[in-house]
């Protein structure tokens, strides 16, 4: 089916697609889902080669599984990458529909193996990106050709990664898949991975089925080719009624949500005002207007972009990049991203899109505004405020837009508006005086705020710290889980990336769960049963609907008090004693994401890969380094002295590797610079005292070339250098391996 483009921007974006695609791809006829008989399609050697005039039906998969297999062993949140998005089956980007129908194939190979005998059942879902559909149909009638049972919605609508993830687990599934990339830039996707947990698979589980494609594609090097079968369109096997009996499974997510954090709902009907939610992308909205709407608070929202589009409404897109260069350039739709315009003035290119000078004039001074991204598991909070608070803005580090002479929305960074939701929390959990029924524990991410550690030390809340992703919380839950199975009269004893060995007391409860890149969950009071009977502490992934129930709860309150958000913030930080109030994230890109032609994207994200290694060892070496004796931490403060004049490193306190990056713990505040695993990114992350002070290291030390000086080649010599990206991954996979719960999953007999 041609893509039709809703406007010029995304014409241009078309346009720019199918003038860099040669004709070979644009003739390619492989898998014609279109046909919704059952077919099949052989995988042939020739597939496997470089497409040239010797091999004209080369589609070089052995490079892409290169690249696949590559990113599988390190990914944080689904395999991603660009895809073409009008030729689907171009077998040159990381992501196509080749490649899904050889994962897909894979991982029910692997399931088959290790259920033989069994019912296995799955569920697919995706939101709203290109392609979404056909990778969607792909997925199941692959599955179902293999004997497999797909659960689906029902028209094979969308539904949020949150909600897919929950249905794993409650209806104990084998898993499931999920078609997404976040709030990544239009032109990328994933499919993400859940286990039987509706966790994303860690890279052990991952490689398992990157094994099995290693094995078909051995079979077509040593006999010629390799039959793949898929079913009918409206195989048995593939299942939309079960979806459709539980109502997308929203009755019992919400059921779920009045155990835990919707226990006082009556407050949000009592409002006054509306919360204005801003669903980028569409896909929220089907799903979240159904949840709010069976709590009975359905009239208190006012909806923004509600109808489903793969190009996000604009949001995020330019036709020039950031040095001024007329080209179509992609900022993504992370609300949060900051950018600087040629004068230096800082600005946020995604909201600006937004519109909101036109869109919320009509909005009261104090209306909350909730943002959530495509697959509806992140969360930013604004507010609209008086232009008087600028100065009080400016001087607590809250980021803001000006709307017009009167108004101005604040925008508030996940450390400082999780920091909020989770005060909220705990303050109602007191009023219900059921805060001391357990002892509460905080999951957080190394590189989120150094306010949330104080917050938890004031209100006797333990802090367990982990690496960044998702699965790495979830991975932490399902420890404290195992304990908790196993002896329940006991302590429960975890240990953080720090090292740090953590008593969590008897039966303890997750007050939250969460990363400063706006995702988050909450625990319930009791254990969340499956229909099978297994426990959880909380859920696997991040739900947007559950930070925007919890938000809501909060305005409610404010309403009721008077009071702003930016207000309550620093009430928060006033009463807890929290110095380090600053938190910053310095975002390094080394290539345009938005480049249409995939060879120079590939090539430029080749060479950017290189800058960003090169930046992560100068750091990472110092760690390891530190940590097996090879340097001293005065050795340590040395080198970073005489490589960084500008700065002062004296008060330096340890620098530790913590999972995925760098963590320099100073008196007053803290840096971490993480190289992104999948990307050529570097992100640098900062909290601390002083605003000026945090913004100044993040920057420097993020975007540092990672050249060595000579005090680094004298005292680290050049073979630890070089193995010490080796090392830290066994300390790492000592770490997530460290009290695992690897109990096996047990399929049940389905009753549903």
């Amino acid at each position: 089916m041609k893509k039709v483009p809703t406007c010029d921007l995304e014409g241009q974006l078309f346009q720019s697609v199918f003038d860099k695609t040669p004709d070979y791809v644009k003739n390619l006829d492989l898998l014609n889902f279109d046909n919704e008989n059952a077919f099949t399609f052989t995988l042939k050697k020739e597939h496997l080669y470089p497409h040239s005039e010797t091999n004209p039906e080369g589609l070089g998969l052995l490079d892409w599984f290169a690249n696949y297999a590559k990113e599988a062993k390190v990914s944080t949140a689904g395999i991603r990458g660009p895809q073409n998005i009008i030729y689907p089956q171009d077998t040159r980007f990381p992501i196509n529909l080749v490649g899904i129908v050889l994962a897909t194939l894979a991982k029910a190979l692997v399931a088959k193996e290790k259920y033989q005998g069994k019912e296995i059942r799955k569920l697919v879902g995706s939101e709203v990106r290109y392609n979404s559909d056909l990778y969607l149909d792909a997925i199941a009638r692959i599955q179902a050709a293999q004997g497999i049972k797909t659960l689906t919605p029902k028209g094979r609508k969308t539904i949020p990664i949150w909600l897919a993830s929950f249905l794993a687990f409650k209806l104990d599934l084998l898993g499931g898949e999920y078609i997404t990339s976040s709030h990544g830039i239009s032109v990328k996707t994933a499919t993400k991975d859940l286990n039987s947990q509706g966790s994303q698979y860690l890279p052990e589980e991952s490689l398992e089925f990157v094994n099995k494609i290693q094995e078909i594609f051995d079979i077509v090097e040593k006999e010629g080719s390799y039959t793949i079968n898929i079913s009918s369109k409206y195989d048995s096997l593939i299942d939309e009624s079960i979806m459709s009996k539980i109502n997308d499974g929203i009755d019992l997510y919400v059921d779920y949500l009045k155990s835990g954090v919707a226990e006082n709902i009556d407050s949000i009907r009592k409002m006054n005002s509306k919360i204005f939610v801003e669903c980028v992308g569409g896909c929220a909205y089907r799903t979240l207007s159904r949840v709010v709407e069976k709590l009975g608070i359905d009239n208190k929202y006012i909806w923004n972009n509600t109808e489903e589009d793969p190009f996000f409404h604009s949001i995020g897109k330019y036709d020039t990049d950031p040095k001024g260069n007329k080209t179509f350039y992609d900022y993504s739709v992370d609300a949060t991203v900051v950018a600087s315009k040629p004068n230096g003035e800082k600005y946020f290119p995604v909201i600006e899109t937004m519109n909101y000078k036109n869109i919320l004039k009509d909005c009261k001074l104090g209306t909350v505004v909730l943002i959530t991204d495509p697959d509806h598991d992140r969360l930013t909070v604004c507010q609209i405020e008086a232009s008087g608070n600028i100065p009080m803005l400016d001087d607590s580090g809250i980021s803001y837009i000006k709307l017009d002479d009167n108004r101005v929305l604040s925008v508030y960074t996940a450390n400082q508006a999780f920091l909020m939701l989770m005060n909220y929390r705990v303050q109602s959990l007191k009023h219900l005086g059921k805060f001391k029924n357990h002892p509460r524990f905080m999951i957080k991410t190394t590189a989120s705020a150094l306010s949330w550690d104080e917050w938890t030390k004031a209100n006797d809340i333990k802090v367990v710290n982990v690496p960044v992703g998702f699965k790495e919380i979830a991975n932490v839950m399902k420890k404290v889980e195992l304990q908790i199975k196993n002896s329940p009269n006991d302590e429960v004893k975890v240990e953080d990336v720090f090292g740090n060995v953590i008593n969590l007391g008897v039966q303890p409860r997750l007050i939250f769960g969460g990363e400063e890149s706006g995702g988050m969950i909450m625990g319930s009071e009791d254990l969340i049963k499956s229909l099978a009977g297994r426990d959880a502490i909380a859920m696997r992934e991040k739900s947007a609907t559950e930070a925007i129930i919890v938000a809501s709860l909060l305005t409610a309150k404010l309403e009721e008090e008077n009071t702003t958000l930016s207000e309550y913030l620093l009430n928060i930080f006033e009463e807890n004693n929290i110095s380090a109030k600053y938190d910053i994230r310095e975002d390094i890109a080394y290539y345009n994401e938005s480049e249409p032609d995939i060879d120079k994207l590939k090539a430029s994200k080749i060479e950017g890969e290189k800058l960003r290694t090169k930046n992560d060892l100068f750091y990472l070496s110092l760690a390891i380094a530190n940590k097996e004796g090879v340097v001293s931490l005065e050795q340590v403060k040395d080198i970073l002295n005489d490589t960084f004049k500008e700065l002062n490193f004296d008060n330096l306190v340890s620098v530790k590797f913590v999972g995925d990056g760098t963590y320099l713990q100073f008196s007053n505040k803290y840096v971490e610079i993480r190289p992104s695993g999948t990307d050529a990114k570097t992100k640098a992350y900062s909290g601390g005292e002083n605003l000026a002070e945090i913004e100044k290291y993040a920057r420097i030390l993020g975007n540092y070339s990672g050249e060595r000086t000579q005090k680094h080649k004298d005292l680290i010599p050049d073979e630890f250098y070089n193995n010490s990206k080796d090392i830290a991954m066994e300390y790492y996979l000592k770490f997530v391996e460290k009290d695992a719960n690897n109990e096996s999953f047990v399929i049940p007999e389905y009753k549903f």
